[in-house]
């Protein structure tokens, strides 16, 4: 690939993060996904999410054409002193005019037994679906160059 593609290339990746996805009073930003290798069974998805109504709301579950089981995960410190992850069934709660961020080390969207190799650059969709606002779909792209803690 070439320079000038590959800047542009990059430049419609970062205008995709910038823009955030509504659904009700539920908006979605900042939304990328991130595998350990190419051939990994597993990835995750992180992401910011607003509520900018005046009711709480939950996200309930995810899914994805690209897995073959989409979870809601958190990460828990088991009594002696080792994180866990772990499936939310009950999913996540976002309070009025509040944000709750899926971020690495806490709460996520986890996809196991992945359909196939993804890479750097590529699109995973997803559909994430709330209580009351209904079901948000997303184009989120890997990216495994955000490696900190947090986002």
């Amino acid at each position: 690939m070439n320079t000038l593609r590959r800047m542009k290339y990059l430049a419609l990746i970062l205008s995709l993060l910038a823009t955030p996805l509504y659904a009700g009073n539920i908006m979605i930003e900042d939304a990328f996904a991130r595998v350990a290798r190419p051939n990994a069974p597993a990835g995750a998805a992180f992401m910011t999410i607003h509520n900018t109504g005046e009711e709480d709301d939950r996200l309930i579950s995810a899914s994805s054409p690209m897995a073959q089981l989409v979870q809601l995960h958190t990460h828990m410190e088991t009594d002696d002193g080792i994180m866990k992850m772990m499936h939310v069934e009950e999913g996540f709660k976002v309070k009025a005019g509040e944000v709750h961020a899926l971020a690495r080390g806490g709460d996520h969207v986890m996809m196991m037994g992945l359909n196939g190799p993804i890479t750097e650059g590529e699109e995973i969709p997803v559909t994430l679906t709330f209580e009351k606002a209904g079901d948000i779909e997303l184009v989120i792209p890997v990216d495994n160059t955000r490696g900190q803690m947090g986002h």
